[in-house]
């Protein structure tokens, strides 16, 4: 798998996810490019699109708080970078769907009051498949959160 590949897949992941097809190519490329930061000419070299394009894109992703936009002291131009907290910070945001899930099922299964078993299984499930999740993800990101200080208080 060549670069151009890399960013072109990742694209293809983040899309899946329900982001920008560039969006995802974005972050893709500011996983892999070296210097990690890039300019707005070099994102659309690198990806071969338009500066709107990467203009929309970057947008969106600074409002996630995925990436960050910086400057340099003495430079006119801004900087994209990837957040350094990206990958928590993206995973943390998962959390919040579960709860939308969990809640829109707690209004299915009310509107299904009185129903059969049958016609609410998939509300229950899906209630609870969300509840379930909502409870254990946020110590699972503890333990991730703990395991990565572990791991930057060795490279100290």
């Amino acid at each position: 798998m060549d670069e151009r590949e890399f960013v072109e897949e990742a694209g293809l992941v983040f899309e899946q996810r329900g982001m920008p097809r560039m969006a995802g190519r974005i972050i893709g490329w500011l996983l892999i490019c070296d210097p990690p930061q890039q300019t707005m000419q070099d994102l659309t070299e690198a990806l071969q699109t338009s500066k709107s394009s990467i203009s929309t894109a970057t947008r969106l992703l600074i409002q996630f708080g995925l990436i960050q936009r910086v400057s340099r002291p003495g430079e006119r131009r801004d900087y994209y970078r990837m957040d350094a907290d990206f990958w928590a910070r993206a995973f943390e945001n998962g959390v919040q769907q579960f709860v939308n899930f969990r809640q829109l099922a707690e209004k299915g299964l009310g509107l299904l009051a009185g129903e059969t078993p049958e016609r609410k299984a998939r509300l229950e499930d899906m209630y609870d498949t969300s509840l379930f999740m909502e409870q254990e993800y946020p110590a699972l990101l503890e333990r991730w959160h703990q395991l990565r200080k572990q791991r930057v208080d060795v490279i100290k």
